[in-house]
């Protein structure tokens, strides 16, 4: 989905959508915080002011860290930190439940200068999954763990661990009871620590589940390096089954990073955007055919993922400072932001 021209900071020229100059090393953001039904009529204006104002924030917290030379793995760090500790999103703190009652986290995290990566799956005790990907890439010789040995390496890391019943929110329990009703499954018992049974509207819930069936959160980010580095964070889908992973941990389906091309974050139904290695086909049309970010993004998300009947988004990034976003659903919440440039955010289609 095209959007208009930005300037970069100090140039004298109208650029490229989203372009900077070829031999400017300046910063650049790009922020996703999930897609599915948004559309205008459908949210409150205190939701949608909420929603706002989390993604401003995310752009705050990656703006602190590259205009002061932090790395872009680092800022990606910074700006997925919160929003895991923020319940409007699908991570962390305000994660959906699967049919067992557990809230099972997924992340990953790639250098796109080095292409070293790191993923965990599974995991239920750790406050920032983005940050034990971090560890696993940084400090093991894997590249994935899972389940209970990923929270054993995040003990022995000195990774922030939290009870289970920190991630519990109300309307993600209500959704899920309600997704098991409906396939005429047993429900779990109420995790202990939970608060106690709270009210949740149905008609604000019905709207909740329809914007957030893809609730996932991802950043791509470029340093001043001229280095690049993607990230994406997860809780997954409500009232999932058998220890079932998505595409979020998976290296070239959820997320994919390489300064030889781009990096890219992605949000949507899993199974699909694992089959179609979205992240890295994105990356590789733009390395080995030329094609401009925009339309790669476009031809694997408009065109291929559509086709198959996969639905959900992205967001990239090349070295370039080219960013693009691109989406198959009526909304997803996005955030740009470029050196000396102004944030942008948008939710809903008709923003681009």
């Amino acid at each position: 989905m095209k959007i208009k021209a930005i300037a970069a900071a100090f140039a004298a020229t109208v650029l490229t959508p989203f372009a900077m100059a070829e031999d400017q090393s300046d910063w650049a953001l790009v922020i996703h915080g999930g897609a599915g039904v948004i559309e205008r009529g459908q949210m409150t204006a205190e939701r949608e002011a909420e929603y706002r104002a989390a993604m401003h924030a995310a752009l705050d917290r990656g703006e602190a860290v590259l205009e002061a030379g932090g790395s872009a793995l680092d800022a990606i760090e910074a700006v997925i930190h919160g929003m895991e500790d923020d319940p409007l999103f699908n991570a962390g703190r305000g994660a959906v439940f699967t049919a067992a009652g557990r809230n099972e986290l997924d992340a990953s995290i790639m250098d796109g200068a080095t292409l070293n990566a790191g993923a965990v799956a599974g995991v239920t005790q750790v406050r920032h999954p983005i940050s034990l990907a971090r560890a696993v890439m940084e400090r093991s010789r894997h590249v994935m763990l899972q389940g209970e040995g990923a929270e054993t390496f995040a003990i022995e890391q000195g990774i922030e661990m939290v009870p289970p019943a920190w991630f519990f929110t109300e309307r993600r329990w209500a959704s899920m009871t309600r997704s098991l009703e409906r396939l005429g499954l047993d429900l779990p018992e109420r995790p202990e620590g939970a608060p106690e049974l709270q009210g949740v509207d149905h008609g604000t819930l019905e709207r909740d589940e329809r914007e957030h069936r893809f609730g996932t959160v991802g950043v791509v980010a470029l340093d001043s390096d001229g280095n690049i580095a993607a990230g994406t964070s997860t809780g997954g889908t409500t009232a999932k089954r058998w220890g079932r992973v998505g595409d979020s941990p998976i290296l070239g389906a959820g997320t994919y990073a390489s300064n030889a091309s781009c990096g890219v974050s992605a949000t949507g139904t899993g199974e699909y955007f694992i089959r179609l290695t979205v992240a890295s086909r994105i990356c590789a049309l733009v390395e080995f055919q030329g094609l401009n970010l925009q339309d790669a993004s476009d031809q694997v998300i408009q065109d291929e993922l559509t086709a198959m009947g996969g639905d959900g988004g992205i967001v990239a990034l090349t070295p370039s400072g080219e960013i693009a976003w691109s989406y198959n659903t009526p909304g997803m919440y996005r955030a740009r932001q470029t050196a000396g440039g102004d944030p942008v955010v948008g939710i809903y289609g008709d923003e681009d």
